[in-house]
């Protein structure tokens, strides 16, 4: 006979639900409690009763780990992002980050040096000069950010997947991670790098890189919700452990596909 899950006396079952649901950023959150989340449905998922706030806690990211799982094998690397006509393009295009603007970091462009490691076969640094020699194509596509807005913006600059070739990364790894000047990090399973559309950014319409938007280097991912999109980017490796990310390890969904 199945277990019987019973309620907490004192605990409001969809209160609960609702406050453990503030842990999940936006839109994942809005879109579990339209789902009309339960005890029952949740408990189900995580393998686990949900009693309290902890527990719900830990079911919730339970979840998020499954819906990791889920949109990974969804994914489809040969799929590309929707594109635009310049005339789209959103002006002025916003700022966002988790520090204000006056505060981005101002990198040295000409001191500024791309560290390349893991499991690569040319471990080196990368000036900017040789950045700028890469092959680039420009893209028009549509940020969209995890706050609930949008905005298409034009980028230029290499493809990642021709730079990880063009290094002997192994692409058969799982996680390339990034690191940003100001701390920021974030990662990217190796399909998502592989995409034709992830680019290795250097232009902002058609002008280089402004320091808001993330001079001298940002990774453009238009599969991706915005803060996968790392600015600033001083260094990347390709590894096989899961590096997390500054948003992520707070709680943030970590595929976040589009």
């Amino acid at each position: 006979m199945p277990r019987q899950r019973k309620g907490v006396p004192g605990v409001d079952p969809k209160h609960l639900i609702k406050e453990a649901a503030q842990l999940l950023p936006d839109p994942p959150r809005r879109a579990f409690l339209r789902g009309g989340a339960s005890l029952g449905a949740v408990a189900f998922l995580a393998g686990c009763d949900v009693i309290d706030g902890a527990s719900a806690e830990n079911a919730l990211r339970a979840i998020s780990r499954f819906n990791d799982r889920a949109q990974a094998l969804l994914f489809n690397p040969n799929r590309l992002a929707p594109v635009f006509p310049e005339s789209a393009i959103t002006r002025p295009f916003p700022f966002n980050a988790y520090y204000a603007e006056d505060d981005a970091p101002d990198v040295d462009g000409k001191s500024y040096a791309l560290k390349v490691g893991g499991l690569v076969q040319e471990k080196k640094s990368w000036t900017l000069p040789e950045l700028y020699a890469l092959p680039q194509e420009k893209q028009i596509t549509r940020h969209v950010c995890v706050e609930g807005w949008s905005a298409i913006g034009s980028w230029s600059g290499a493809r990642l997947s021709d730079f990880l070739a063009r290094v002997g990364a192994d692409t058969n790894a799982k996680f390339i991670n990034f690191v940003c000047a100001e701390g920021y990090w974030s990662s990217l399973d190796m399909p998502t790098a592989m995409q034709p559309q992830t680019q290795m950014t250097f232009k902002f319409a058609d002008q280089t890189l402004p320091r808001s938007y993330g001079f001298p280097m940002k990774i453009r991912v238009p599969t991706k919700l915005g803060f996968k999109n790392p600015k600033h980017v001083i260094e990347m490796v390709v590894t096989n452990d899961y590096p997390g990310g500054y948003w992520e390890n707070q709680g943030y969904n970590w595929f976040s596909g589009l």
